[in-house]
């Protein structure tokens, strides 16, 4: 399943809008997503699980790149 995940690139600073980043997981959950995440240094506000319309809206983004954990 593919996941987005929404972070800011550190956890020092506060959460700032402009800052964040996004990233694409192929995981099998949300938990495996967060537990291998957990190991870099980012601030994650969200993991979203993508449905297949919201997937495939996601993939005409340039920035579109999936990561495998």
């Amino acid at each position: 399943m593919i996941f987005k995940v929404l972070y800011q690139p550190t956890k020092e600073e506060a959460l700032i809008r402009e800052s964040t980043k996004t990233m694409y997981v192929d995981e099998q959950s949300e938990r495996v997503v967060r537990k291998k995440l957990a190991e870099r240094n980012y601030n994650i506000e969200y993991v979203q699980a993508l449905t297949p319309n919201h997937l495939e809206y996601e993939q005409q983004s340039e920035s579109y790149q999936v990561e495998k954990l």
